[in-house]
């Protein structure tokens, strides 16, 4: 088990594959944690060298107290990239996970070779929709929007057929601890990145489920359409977590968006 105190927040991180391999940093998303990207990072083992980490609030990370701002959660990768001494990174970033990146991206550029924007916006939702959750979660937990959430989270098609599974990812959306969730709602809440976004000049490839419910095709694709140079591909039949119902999709999308730029052969 690897952990550090990164922006005064001791995080839990990973690191697997080889040291000689380009880098690929992944954020997940509000309500997961590390293991979001498991079934990713088994395919693309051995082509690239792999961090994941669990945001504040989330996973075997440190609860600090709520609310957070997007800055929080930026300074806390600035702070893990320091600490294993990256630079030059590919940084995949899954809904708030996306919005880390873009924040990263809009503050050192110079440490990103490109970046993979993954059913995020420079904004999600509004401040009335967040307000609105926040204050469900706080009368009765994280319970009382599950299923909802799910339904979102996961295709219909991926729940009917796969319940066992589809309980283990309301688990550990449930799971997650209260501050954690209420801080990270809330600096999504007041963030909206669509200036310094637009200028952002990378490689930057945007996948979005044709089935997510929380950043429908259309909201990733605008955000991808701003910025110069952006790719967007749909991944057919997959909600909010395409990495999770269709790993093989995204990892080939991955391998060739980094292929096509020169970060790996």
């Amino acid at each position: 088990m690897n952990v550090t105190r990164a922006n005064g927040v001791q995080l839990h991180y990973s690191v697997e594959g080889p040291a000689d391999k380009p880098v690929i940093v992944f954020s997940n998303s509000l309500g997961t944690d590390l293991r979001v990207w498991d079934r990713l990072v088994d395919r693309l083992q051995g082509r690239f060298c792999m961090v994941r980490y669990d945001k504040r609030g989330h996973g075997l990370s440190e609860i600090t107290p709520a609310p957070y701002a997007m800055d929080d959660h930026v300074n806390d990768l600035i702070g893990l990239l320091d600490h294993l001494k990256l630079d030059k990174v590919v940084v995949c970033g899954l809904s708030v996970g996306g919005m880390i990146a873009q924040g990263l991206a809009a503050r050192q550029p110079e440490r990103m070779r490109a970046m993979i924007l993954m059913d995020t916006a420079a904004k999600i939702g509004t401040p009335e929709m967040w307000n609105e959750r926040m204050a469900a979660i706080e009368k009765g937990g994280i319970e009382v929007l599950a299923d909802p959430i799910m339904e979102r989270w996961l295709s219909a098609r991926f729940r009917a057929e796969k319940p066992e599974e589809t309980l283990v990812w309301r688990n550990m959306l449930t799971r997650t601890p209260r501050d954690g969730y209420l801080g990270t709602s809330a600096a999504i809440r007041d963030a909206d990145l669509t200036e310094s976004t637009s200028k952002i000049a990378m490689p930057v490839l945007g996948i979005g489920g044709s089935e997510d419910g929380s950043t429908p095709p259309d909201l990733v694709r605008g955000t991808i359409d701003s910025i110069a140079g952006g790719r967007f591909e749909l991944v057919e039949g997959a909600g909010h977590l395409p990495c999770v119902e269709d790993p093989d999709k995204v990892a080939g999308l991955i391998a060739d968006f980094l292929g096509e730029n020169g970060i790996v052969r």
